[in-house]
């Protein structure tokens, strides 16, 4: 199902000062791994890889080049690096994934000791059979972000970017307090913001004002947006693209039809050309 292009090479933002460009839309792959444990509002089957192909095939057709992917995402990244493998065409892709939480076990583990990290960033380089990643975000529980500049993790992100094994750092944020902390030391934070939960709408400014990219996720509400929320898809979207802040939208399906919804609709909340 070969889609036009939607998102204009031009119109793709800077994560902060990193020079390393991305589409505003992204795609979250939590769901080409794992299935339990998660918040979706209908249970689902993991992909084959056909599914996985013609999902990526339209992403790069429609100029989508970010991949979110992370280690708790079960096989999420042994699945991503084997077909981009086979595929062939890693350049094309701008690569983000997470360390911190495992869910190797059924349940979420969590470790953010900086030699935890360093081992889980190597891994996933393993799993996703690259020498380096765009990305590298610390995966929070919304806890331990409160303590990240006592613990010495930021420091061993910088090792890590100083090694050459990835290019840009940070964390996926649940809290002001964490996003504080975090600003500083990060080149990009991930954070959930949406019509129904704009409470870190002031710590996306603040990350903005200080060079720092910024991801979003679950803007749609983990899927329930139009079942029973009162808001539109195309106006959750249109809300949170009126950040000039932000840099990618976060957005993960399994279904081909909603992936080029999606992007129409946020080709339409930004303007013609998928810059705003």
């Amino acid at each position: 199902m070969k889609q036009d292009r939607l998102f204009a090479e031009q119109a793709r933002r800077e994560i902060g000062r990193t020079g390393i460009r991305v589409s505003p839309l992204g795609f979250g792959t939590l769901k080409f791994g794992r299935n339990t444990g998660v918040k979706y509002p209908t249970p689902f089957d993991l992909p084959d890889d056909d599914t996985i192909n013609e999902l990526l095939d339209a992403c790069l057709d429609m100029g989508i080049n970010l991949l979110d992917t992370a280690a708790a995402y079960g096989t999420s990244e042994s699945r991503l690096g084997e077909i981009l493998c086979k595929r062939g065409d890693g350049d094309a892709w701008v690569l983000s994934t997470k360390a911190g939480e495992d869910y190797d076990t059924g349940e979420s583990v969590f470790d953010f000791s900086p030699e935890a990290i360093i081992a889980s960033a190597e891994r996933s380089l393993r799993r996703l059979r690259v020498d380096s990643v765009a990305c590298l975000l610390l995966h929070s529980d919304g806890v331990a972000e409160r303590s990240f500049g006592e613990t010495g993790v930021f420091d061993a992100l910088d090792d890590l970017k100083t090694r050459g094994l990835v290019r840009a750092v940070g964390a996926s944020i649940k809290t002001p307090e964490g996003a504080a902390i975090a600003i500083p030391r990060s080149d990009v934070l991930m954070i959930e913001y949406s019509f129904a939960s704009p409470g870190m709408s002031e710590s996306i400014d603040a990350a903005g004002a200080a060079g720092v990219g910024v991801f979003l996720k679950k803007v749609l509400g983990s899927g329930r947006v139009g079942d029973g929320y009162d808001m539109s898809a195309a106006d959750a979207l249109r809300f949170v693209f009126e950040k000039p802040a932000v840099t990618s939208v976060l957005i993960g399906t399994l279904c081909l039809e909603h992936l080029v919804e999606n992007a129409e609709r946020a080709i339409a909340a930004l303007g013609n050309d998928g810059g705003g």
